[in-house]
């Protein structure tokens, strides 16, 4: 959905992608909360940064919020996030948007789990690939049936 705001997170492995896909959101239509690093700062802790973007996407009661991590391999950043109430983030670290098993990942996500959080594992992924990836992961919409309703619930109520 054009016109939302995405939120933008990166540590300094995926500061330069977080860059590139700012600007590539911003032109087609996006707003961005970018909550950093606000510059490349080499070994900086990646929890801080998506802590600020996991809370964000946790505080919409409404679940709309949508956020897009960047890190070395996407799998700590995820991780973080995944620490917080209504959230639900996936990782994705490479594989060209036109094959089927990253089309079917990315669009499972969003249809069957109504994913908020992409983690980005920037080290092993090209510019143009994430461009294409976020903006599939993006315009698919959750299905909305009843057992991914259910089961989206049964994993909100564990603790």
């Amino acid at each position: 959905m054009k016109n939302q705001t995405i939120i933008l997170a990166a540590d300094h492995a995926g500061f330069k992608l977080k860059e590139v896909i700012k600007s590539f959101l911003e032109k087609n239509g996006y707003s961005i909360l970018d909550v950093g690093a606000h510059e490349l700062i080499e070994g900086d802790d990646y929890p801080v940064y998506m802590t600020a973007a996991a809370m964000k996407v946790a505080e919409d009661i409404k679940g709309e919020t949508k956020a897009i991590m960047f890190g070395g391999s996407g799998q700590g950043e995820a991780i973080v996030a995944n620490r917080f109430p209504g959230v639900r983030a996936i990782v994705w670290y490479g594989d060209t948007v036109e094959t089927n098993t990253t089309n079917d990942v990315i669009r499972l996500s969003r249809e069957h789990n109504n994913a908020n959080i992409l983690s980005i594992g920037a080290r092993f992924v090209t510019d143009e690939d994430a461009k294409k990836v976020i903006g599939k992961w993006l315009e698919t919409p959750f299905s909305g049936q009843d057992s991914h309703q259910r089961r989206i619930r049964q994993i909100d109520e564990i603790e």
